[in-house]
């Protein structure tokens, strides 16, 4: 296993649990305790985790992983999700993508479609996500708005309100929403506050809303709530999502597709 892959392993691991000791995650991973100690030992370097007598706990509240070390995680699901999104946008669209792992896949399929070659522009790309408008602005079919504000670490995102003076000014067709959470009772949500409120106003500008989220996410509430299920026309998830989830969705008015 490549130290990337530990480092991913183990973050994720400390997410869920909380607490991690040696032993337990070198048996867990099948590595030796000195290597364990050496990695805690460089991830307290990074400030990604706080060092402990025998083992680590999460960094003080951060209890969000990093986008950096999502990216394996159902990755095989994200893409097929991404690429059931990616069809649902014609050509020459204005199309809003919030930040997130399973929204730069859907960038990353809207790039390699034939029919969105060319054009002037073939799509508008409206995007908070500094990663995604860096994968995009190679494609001169594309036209790519940024929006203002300050870089989330965690995310790649901007938030903040200099984001609010490009986003009043424009309308979209389609918003892409990557979330952490989305419940038929409380709607689509975030873990930080200030990017859902970005999140919120992309959705308030464009005429349909599409949730791009593997099932992990289905029937997860998270701190900060993006907008409710009325608000949401689309779910893009995968098949493994339950026939009873599939139909309380569609009770509510959204459409589900499971990918």
């Amino acid at each position: 296993m490549s130290r990337d892959a530990r480092w991913k392993s183990l973050l994720e691991l400390l997410v869920e649990r909380g607490r991690l000791d040696v032993e337990e995650a070198a048996a867990d991973l099948g590595v030796s305790a000195a290597t364990i100690r050496r990695d805690f030992d460089q991830l307290a370097e990074q400030q990604m985790l706080v060092r402990t007598r025998g083992g680590a706990v999460v960094h003080g509240v951060s209890y969000e992983l990093p986008l950096r070390y999502k990216t394996a995680r159902n990755a095989s699901e994200k893409e097929r999700i991404a690429k059931a999104v990616a069809e649902l946008i014609a050509p020459g669209e204005a199309v809003g993508l919030t930040g997130g792992t399973t929204t730069t896949e859907v960038a990353r399929a809207l790039a390699v479609r034939p029919d969105l070659a060319s054009g002037s522009p073939a799509l508008t790309i409206v995007t908070n996500a500094l990663n995604i408008a860096n994968e995009l602005a190679v494609r001169p079919q594309f036209k790519i708005v940024v929006t203002g504000g300050v870089a989330r670490p965690q995310s790649y995102e901007l938030i903040g309100p200099l984001a609010d003076g490009v986003l009043s000014q424009i309308t979209i067709d389609t918003a892409v929403l990557g979330v952490v959470g989305i419940d038929v009772a409380h709607g689509a949500a975030a873990h930080d506050e200030a990017e859902a409120a970005i999140n919120r106003l992309l959705c308030e500008r464009a005429e349909r809303v599409v949730v791009a989220a593997d099932s992990s996410k289905l029937g997860q509430r998270a701190f900060a709530r993006i907008c409710s299920t009325e608000r949401i026309g689309t779910l893009v998830t995968d098949s493994a999502v339950d026939a009873e989830t599939v139909e309380r969705f569609e009770e509510a008015g959204v459409k589900v597709l499971a990918v």
